[in-house]
């Protein structure tokens, strides 16, 4: 049936929401890495300063700024 598409599709793959959840944690600590690269001049061009660095890097990694 055209309604059960969903449905048949989450039958055959149940765990592509957690590699999801996955991957966009990984790639959050890989951001937050880098960003904790940047010297203090690159972070004041990008708007930031050493304190929301660091106020980022200490996040949990299960906190997610986009909600998704």
């Amino acid at each position: 049936m055209k309604g059960q598409k969903g449905f048949v599709l989450m039958a055959k793959r149940p765990l592509s929401g957690l590699f999801q959840m996955i991957s966009r944690w990984q790639a959050l600590h890989h951001e937050r890495q880098l960003l904790a690269t940047l010297s203090d001049v690159a972070l004041k061009d990008i708007g930031l300063n050493r304190g929301d660095v660091e106020l980022e890097r200490h996040l949990h990694l299960w906190h997610d700024p986009l909600r998704k």
